[in-house]
This record gives C-alpha cells, sequence and structure tokens, in this order.
C-alpha cells in the first residue's frame, strides 16, 4: 500500500528547508531591529476564539476551519490565522499590565485553511506575522507597514507596491454597512449564496467576493470614504503624512477591503509589481484592529498588525530567479578504509564535534576513491585520510578541497589545528 502526503501540504526535503530558514532568519532580524520579540502560541485553539475574532461570516470560519472534537468534548480548530491566537495570549497573560506599551510581537509558524490547493495557496501554510498591541498612534500604524516592507526588500524583493485604504472606527463602519445592506437589498438574489448570506450579518465582505467581483452593484457600491467621520480622516491623513515622511510610496484604493471582522482604521496590502508576467501578485496584507482584545475578555485596547506567506515570499524569489544560494556545507569529511582505520575515525569525528566542527564520514564500506566523491556531494572543505600508515605514523594529511594543498599533521595537534582554521 502506498501512502502519501495529504493534499495541500508539501515535505520540505534538505536543500529546500534551508530557503525556508534562511527567510525565517531574515523575518526574525528583521523584528529584532524594530525591537519585535518572537510569541509562540498553540497550533490549535478553542474554535470558539476564532469565531469570535475572524467572524461567524467569513469564509475562514463557514467553510476553511479544520475542526475537531477532542475526547473531552471540547470544540477545538487548527488556527487558520495568528492574530487571535496572540489577541489571546495578550489577555490571558495580562500583557495589558506590561509597563512597556504596545507590546510588540511576532510569529513564525504553520496555519491551516481547507482551501482548493493552487500556486501559492496550500492548505498547511507558513506564516510570518507581526501583532503591536497597546497604542492608538498612527506612527505605529506606519512602523508595522515598514517593518513589512523592510523584510521583503532584505529577502531581495522591491517594486513593492503599498496599498492603502481606511475602514473608519466603528461608528463609520456601522453607518457603512447600512449603506451597503441598502444599497443590495432589492437585488441580492442576483448574488451566490455566500453573498446572500453576508448581506445582514458583513455586507463589507461582499465587496470583497471572487464570484461576484464583476457585478455592476459591486462597482457602484457605496465607498467607506463616503463616511468617514472626521476622527478616522484625521487618523488617516497622519498615517499618509507619516508614510510620505518616511519615503514609503502608497496608493489609496477605497475598494480595498480585508476579510476578518476585526479591521478598523489603516488597511494596507503589499504587492509585488511583476511586468514580465503581467500581474501583480499580492504578498501580504493587514490592518489596525479594535474591539478584538476585548471579546477576550481583556481591557479596551487597539493593535495593529500583519500576516505575510512565507510560500509567496519563496514564490516569488524563484520568479525573480533570487532564490538565496544556502546549500549546507561541511568542515571536514573522514575518509577510512578497514575496521581500525573506521574506529579512529569514529573517535575522531567525536572530538572534532565536541569543538564546534562539523564533519562526517562514510557508513556504507566504500572504497576510497568513492569516499572522496561523497565528500565532494557535502561540499566538504577539508578532508582527512586515515590508512594503515596514517595509524602506525600517527600522522595524517589534511586536503584543502579548494586549494588541493595538504598539510601533515598529528593526531595529538588535529583537533586544534582545525579549530584554528575552522
Amino acid at each position: 500500500m502506498a501512502f502519501n502526503i495529504p493534499r495541500g501540504t508539501q515535505d520540505l526535503l534538505p536543500g529546500v528547508s534551508e530557503q525556508w530558514q534562511w527567510v525565517e532568519s531574515v523575518a526574525r532580524e528583521v523584528s529584532r531591529k524594530y525591537n519585535y520579540q518572537e510569541i509562540r502560541t498553540p497550533i490549535f485553539e478553542t474554535t470558539e476564539i476564532f469565531q469570535r475574532s475572524v467572524g461567524d461570516s467569513t469564509d475562514i470560519v463557514q467553510k476553511e476551519m479544520y475542526t475537531f472534537q477532542d475526547r473531552g468534548g471540547r470544540h477545538l480548530s487548527l488556527r487558520p490565522e495568528g492574530t487571535a491566537s496572540v489577541a489571546r495570549s495578550f489577555v490571558e497573560n495580562k500583557m495589558h499590565g506590561n509597563v512597556t506599551q504596545p507590546v510588540k510581537m511576532y510569529y513564525i509558524g504553520p496555519m491551516f485553511r481547507y482551501e482548493r490547493p493552487e500556486s501559492g495557496r496550500m492548505r498547511q501554510f507558513h506564516q510570518f506575522g507581526v501583532e503591536a498591541i497597546g497604542s492608538d498612534d498612527p506612527a505605529i500604524d506606519v512602523e508595522t507597514i515598514a517593518l513589512a516592507m523592510d523584510f521583503y526588500k532584505a529577502c531581495g524583493l522591491d517594486n513593492l507596491k503599498l496599498v492603502l485604504n481606511s475602514l473608519g472606527d466603528k461608528e463609520v463602519r456601522k453607518n457603512h454597512r447600512k449603506a451597503l445592506v441598502a444599497h443590495f437589498s432589492d437585488r441580492i438574489d442576483e448574488f451566490c449564496s455566500d453573498c446572500q448570506g453576508r448581506l445582514e450579518t458583513n455586507p463589507l465582505r461582499i465587496l470583497d467576493c471572487k464570484v461576484d467581483r464583476n457585478h455592476e452593484l459591486v462597482q457602484s457600491a457605496p465607498s467607506i470614504q463616503e463616511y468617514l467621520n472626521e476622527t478616522s480622516v484625521q487618523y488617516f491623513d497622519k498615517v499618509k503624512q507619516l508614510l510620505e515622511d518616511i519615503g514609503i510610496s502608497y496608493v489609496v484604493d477605497p475598494n480595498l477591503v480585508r476579510g476578518l471582522d476585526y479591521y478598523t482604521n489603516t488597511a494596507f496590502e503589499i504587492m509585488l509589481d511583476e511586468p514580465e508576467f503581467g500581474a501583480i501578485t499580492t504578498l501580504t496584507g493587514g490592518g489596525r484592529y479594535e474591539g478584538l482584545i476585548e471579546e477576550f475578555g481583556g481591557p479596551k485596547t487597539s493593535g495593529i498588525g500583519f500576516g505575510l506567506s512565507i510560500e509567496r515570499v519563496l514564490m516569488a524569489l524563484e520568479a525573480r530567479n533570487k532564490l538565496p544560494e544556502v546549500g549546507s556545507s561541511l568542515d571536514v569529511f573522514v575518509v577510512a578504509v578497514g575496521e581500525k582505520e573506521n574506529d579512529k575515525a569514529t573517535t575522531l569525528l567525536h572530538d572534532l564535534r565536541q569543538a564546534g566542527i562539523s564533519c562526517d564520514k562514510d557508513y556504507a564500506g566504500k572504497k576510497m576513491k568513492a569516499q572522496f566523491k561523497s565528500a565532494d556531494r557535502v561540499n566538504a572543505s577539508r578532508v582527512i585520510v586515515i590508512g594503515e600508515q596514517e595509524l602506525e605514523s600517527g600522522i595524517v594529511n589534511v586536503k584543502n578541497m579548494e586549494s588541493g594543498e595538504q598539510e601533515q599533521v598529528s593526531f595529538e595537534h588535529l583537533v586544534a589545528h582545525l579549530t584554528s582554521l575552522i
């Protein structure tokens, strides 16, 4: 019987996993520069956490979550996104009481959504995300956007396009919601069943529908910009001014909406303009949220964040021939033929590893020539040959595989010698 990987997942094999590690290291370094610290939350949470935060009316909750009952009858779900778990942890661990606010955190890890697998969209995907919780300052919005832009640039991606919108505060969203319901009600039967269900629960999601995006009523729907109050306008103007001050260009798109219910005020997406492919690829999206912390029993606290797909970063790098060359290499490969020689090689490997030197040997009984080929395949910097003569004399040849130069070193001084070189 053949066993295959579940649909919508992938194995990250050696040679590929190193590229992922590199992207993750870039994310950690950029986060460090912005003073964001890592948080690690469970892969599964109580289902209600996502129902409350992401929203009952969203496709994520209605169609895409992996939900199950444990043996105690509790309803649990694999996390479909990262913000809800971070917000839950913020409240549960009373981080709102921290002296330093906002609390700035980042996460890296797998998320799960039951979607139709396609290029750049998997059922198990991986996100790098940040959350800054505990400040109403527009400057933290700009900092979050700048962090995302810096991350992509550090990965080697340029030609980025930042798209902004303001979703207003709760009062704005309430008034806009009424206008949308009035706009769509008489002809809602012309829309898909999902949109018909969204009319009363979350009509803003109709504007983001993939099925009906070209419907004339979607094109003529009232813009949330028409309902922004003075406070929301001032906030958005400040965000735009600060972006201009630090040299980040942007485009305002009144039709930009985020798919999660908790967003207010600033919403943004970052796209990669690929003229050679004739497409603009969305890399990430995020925005400010209010009311989420209160949903989990915390005090009135706002936050802002984003989540981006590591898979999409690697796809974009591959499309531009900018995947990092991060192949593995070895400091030392030990070539040995014969039982006593292999015993000595095993002892030597242990001593070298204790000194912090990466090393390996043949375990398949290959002949010497084949062992040298193995050393080439693992990109070993140096090769040590242990034969009968070396055991008798106590001196080995150390070959520099790049230059071809060899030097003789005694077993007694070998570890210290290689440590000084490597």
